[in-house]
């Protein structure tokens, strides 16, 4: 079956283009190298490998073009909005090595709830090689247990943030979500993965898993609506219930 390509938390209205996902269904789940080498040629943010078992799992494993994804919160949704269509039904289970994500479709929007992520610790300071990488005002480092969340002043400093990546390369974190009160939103941020070719994520599902409950308990809110400030743009809607995130937004099919 040759993949479908699906775009998440896209907006017509604001021109945004969202986060574009390939899905590969599979009769059984390939090897780690075939995957790897097929997501390679594919060469989009993300590829998710569908294999539905005997007992009518869909279990998912996501790949990078140059790496395996542990949690894709766009590639998860893609294969959801996608296994809406072909098992035609509304809300769909995805299995992967993490736990679990539940995907449902209502017309042109879909609803994915996760786990939320939080917050570890502050960072007491901000690694030098990303505090001038970034070259904006940082005013907090926060570790999770996915990226790292790094908080700024503003929306503009966020969305004009023009980053040195070799400069970033120096600091061995991974990936880290950069964040700032939004002007027309709660709030906005983008998503830097310096070590890995894409560079900077479109619209990440697995940064607002972190963003949702650090944003709520900062600003006593349990539904706010975030954007993500790359250069496809990505708009969420999200609500925080407990230790469990839902995000939605809408999406359009690309192939």
């Amino acid at each position: 079956m040759e993949p479908v390509v699906i775009s998440v938390f896209t907006s017509k209205e604001l021109g945004f283009t969202g986060n574009p996902a390939a899905i590969f269904l599979c009769d059984k789940m390939l090897g780690t190298e075939d995957m790897q080498q097929k997501a390679t040629v594919i060469g989009l943010p993300a590829t998710t490998f569908v294999n539905i078992d005997e007992e009518g799992r869909c279990n998912v494993r996501w790949f990078a073009p140059d790496a395996e994804i542990n949690l894709c919160g766009h590639g998860a949704a893609a294969a959801g909005i996608f296994l809406s269509d072909y098992l035609n039904k509304k809300d769909t289970v995805l299995y992967y090595n993490g736990g679990e994500i539940v995907v449902t479709v209502e017309e042109e929007t879909f609803y994915m709830s996760l786990g939320a992520i939080p917050v570890i610790r502050e960072l007491p300071r901000c690694p030098e090689p990303i505090r001038e990488g970034l070259g904006i005002p940082v005013l907090g480092v926060f570790e999770t247990a996915n990226k790292h969340l790094i908080l700024t002043d503003s929306a503009t400093s966020v969305k004009y943030m023009n980053p040195d990546y070799a400069r970033l390369r120096d600091s061995e974190i991974f990936g880290y979500a950069i964040t700032a009160p939004g002007d027309k939103v709660d709030f906005v941020s983008r998503t830097l993965v310096p070590h890995v070719s894409q560079l900077e994520d479109y619209a990440t599902g697995s940064s607002h898993a972190m963003l949702v409950p650090f944003w709520a308990e900062r600003l006593k809110k349990n539904e706010m609506v975030a954007d993500q400030l790359s250069d496809r743009g990505g708009r969420f809607y999200t609500k925080i219930n407990g230790k469990e995130v839902t995000l939605s937004g809408q999406y359009e099919r690309l192939s």
